[in-house]
């Protein structure tokens, strides 16, 4: 119904169909029991820093940054539902340096889950921006309104951890014998996505500029995603719009493989404000 709503813009303009959501969810929301948390009001800081983003989970930038507990609630606005997810709190910390900039998420999950085939499923993360200045629903968008999404897939980094160990073998025994193991080539652990609504996520022509790394170390996924910063009259087309100095809307989701969690069935943050510091903050700025 709601998904009908959005679509029929003759009879429903974007403001009534919003509302319309609103109410349904709430009643949705009491009608179930369903506990609602909310991220209203957080602000997720992006710290100016002098030196190279990180890369890695474990660089030690990221402890010289305060975490942001995001709560997560389930996705329950479009079939099939998933009102209990395992995942309930996200941390999140952001860093630039005036050229890159990179999120690091931290979760709890007690299983590793990086292997994708029938009745199997894998972790995973993501991270949207809306395209333009004008709201877009948080979960994946609306027509007319997109969002450009990061999805990091534990079963991706998999593939690109067991490359780039294979190329070190291989450089370390030259002239020995050769394994042969069908491995995916992945520019990146991240897909890059467009969606404009629900069945509409569209992976981009071009990947790899966004880029991933993660760990999973005694029950915490820990992941980075890392992208340039826009340039002036260089912006992409379908790619979000991140400069220093900008305040602008950001979601995350979170799935465990283990719990079964795959496509909408996810633990879901809606949007929260992302503050990009300006390169020439110099308090609280990091030196490396």
């Amino acid at each position: 119904m709601i998904h009908w709503l959005c679509q029929h813009k003759t009879r429903f303009s974007v403001r009534g169909c919003t509302a319309v959501c609103i109410i349904l969810l709430v009643l949705l929301l009491a009608w179930g029991d369903v506990s609602i948390v909310s991220s209203h009001g957080i602000v997720i800081r992006s710290h100016f820093i002098q030196g190279d983003v990180p890369s890695y989970p474990n660089d030690p930038v990221w402890e010289t940054i305060a975490p942001i507990p995001i709560p997560l609630s389930g996705q329950i606005i479009t079939r099939p539902v998933w009102p209990e997810p395992s995942v309930r709190v996200l941390s999140v910390r952001s860093v630039h340096n005036g050229k890159d900039i990179a999120f690091l998420l931290e979760w709890r999950d007690a299983t590793k889950n990086e292997r994708l085939t029938p009745g199997v499923f894998r972790d995973g993360a993501a991270v949207a921006f809306p395209l333009g200045t004008a709201p877009a629903f948080f979960c994946m968008g609306q027509l007319d309104h997109y969002v450009n999404i990061w999805h990091w897939k534990a079963d991706w980094q998999s593939d690109v951890d067991r490359r780039a160990a294979r190329a070190k073998e291989r450089k370390r025994k030259r002239g020995g014998i050769r394994r042969f193991e069908v491995i995916p080539r992945r520019p990146s652990s991240v897909e890059d996505l467009i969606g404009g609504g629900f069945s509409t996520l569209t992976s981009k022509k071009q990947q790899g500029r966004v880029k991933g790394q993660a760990e999973w170390k005694r029950g915490f996924w820990r992941v980075v995603m890392k992208r340039e910063l826009s340039k002036p009259n260089e912006i992409p087309e379908n790619e979000a719009l991140l400069f220093p100095g900008r305040l602008q809307a950001i979601s995350f989701a979170v799935w465990n493989g283990e719990n079964k969690e795959r496509n909408g069935q996810k633990a879901v943050a809606s949007w929260i404000q992302l503050q990009i510091d300006p390169v020439n903050e110099e308090s609280g700025a990091t030196n490396r």
